[in-house]
């Protein structure tokens, strides 16, 4: 049931008035299709979460395997987190931008320690998509090159130049021109991206695993031949590890997987410790001095690097460390991806393929109209999921580093029932 402070904090007399009231402000306020897609999936009002586990108006209680695509790596409202939070709240909340701010340089610091090779310097955004708008500038400005290759199904973000890099031509479609001589090529195929890159390319952008393109996992050493390729090319690597890095995928970062340094990393979701926005870019000096060297305040950000993102951010770095989250994300998601493989075993009519690392995992169904069930039958019991929005026929499990084997196995079971169930009411589809 709710609780006093719920009522206080939502100021509504009951639960059902609580829901009618948010469904309307979406519908008249916010995004009418959108409020009306979610009534009819069955979704309710959250208003309260911690750990792996969100509650809704109703009291009803949620294992969380969207988990705010791939934001909440420490679950949710993390203790030390919010510790840190609200002890920073009472000393500064803000920059004034004019003076030095000694946790954005100690943050700055720290990821410099945590990062591969010579990775060093950090700007600091609010999100994933200003991260990536501030590493495309970046390397136009260091290279002087127009030209941006980025791959198909590929998700960078939805402002203007990180969705000119983005690979789905519905959400780019409608606002084009976009930025122009931005090239695509299929993502894994090495030698599709050698044909492309020339002597026009600033950079190359690639998601060490691509999370809204299906989470498509590239064949081994594809990483170390965009690597190769970028070098010969004089052309900047970017890995966008905005949904990869921080422990996702089992190990510190995406690139890993391959031993490779990019020249720039892109990073957000996670290193906001699910609490308060924070995105940033690490750059190697080089690049860096190329493009600023002598133009610090070409690219700036108000409130980028703002102390109570910070925080965050440094307590969400020492949680991932201290509670050794890199280790239990590839242990939970080896659990989780073969029980989702044992599910498709039963299921080949429904589930055509099971991929991913760490923990996240991809569900490829055989068609996308056994999405709108699976997903809203997984709610009646309990769990969410979510598509991913380059592939609608891919169901994205993506629970918190910090799930245990238990939570896995209750939503394996609720996987395998709705999966079962919307077989019952399906059928086969072509």
């Amino acid at each position: 049931m709710r609780t006093g402070a719920d009522e206080d904090l939502y100021g509504a007399a009951s639960a059902a008035a609580l829901y009618d009231e948010t469904y309307e402000n979406y519908r008249r306020y916010l995004n009418p299709p959108l409020a009306r897609v979610m009534k009819m999936s069955g979704s309710p009002v959250e208003v309260r979460a911690a750990g792996s586990t969100i509650t809704d108006h109703n009291g009803k209680t949620y294992l969380d395997f969207a988990g705010g695509y791939g934001v909440f790596t420490l679950g949710h409202r993390h203790p030390r987190v919010v510790a840190a939070v609200k002890d920073q709240l009472d000393r500064i909340a803000l920059s004034g931008r004019t003076m030095f701010n000694p946790l954005m340089g100690r943050l700055a610091q720290r990821l410099a320690a945590l990062t591969p090779g010579d990775l060093t310097i950090s700007f600091f955004a609010n999100t994933g998509t200003e991260a990536v708008e501030g590493a495309l500038k970046l390397a136009r400005a260091a290279t002087k090159r127009p030209a941006i290759v980025a791959t198909h199904g590929a998700f960078h973000g939805k402002t203007l130049g990180a969705l000119s890099a983005s690979g789905r031509d519905a959400f780019r479609d409608p606002f084009m021109p976009l930025l122009a001589d931005v090239r695509h090529v299929p993502f894994g195929d090495a030698s599709a991206l050698r044909e492309v890159v020339d002597a026009a390319v600033a950079a190359v952008i690639v998601e060490p695993i691509q999370g809204e393109g299906g989470v498509n996992v590239p064949p081994d050493g594809y990483l170390r031949d965009v690597r190769a390729i970028c070098d010969a090319a004089g052309a900047v690597m970017i890995a966008d590890e905005v949904q990869t890095g921080l422990g996702r995928c089992g190990v510190m970062f995406g690139c890993d997987r391959d031993g490779v340094v990019p020249d720039v990393m892109t990073l957000a979701k996670g290193l906001s410790g699910g609490v308060i926005p924070v995105g940033a870019y690490v750059a190697r000096p080089a690049v860096w001095n190329a493009a600023y060297g002598k133009a610090p305040l070409l690219h700036t950000s108000t409130f980028g690097g703002n102390e109570l993102a910070c925080a965050a951010a440094l307590a969400a770095l020492d949680v991932l460390i201290d509670e050794d989250l890199v280790a239990n994300a590839a242990q939970r998601g080896a659990q989780l991806l073969d029980g989702v493989r044992a599910t498709m075993a039963r299921r080949p009519a429904v589930i055509a393929d099971a991929r991913g690392a760490g923990l996240l995992v991809g569900v490829e169904l055989r068609s996308e109209g056994y999405g709108g069930t699976i997903i809203p039958e997984l709610l009646k019991r309990g769990v969410t999921a979510a598509w991913t929005l380059n592939q609608q026929r891919v169901i994205r499990l993506e629970p918190p580093l910090v799930v245990t084997a238990a939570e896995i196995d209750l939503a394996l079971r609720a996987f395998d029932e709705a999966v079962a169930a919307a077989f019952d009411q399906l059928g086969v589809l072509a």
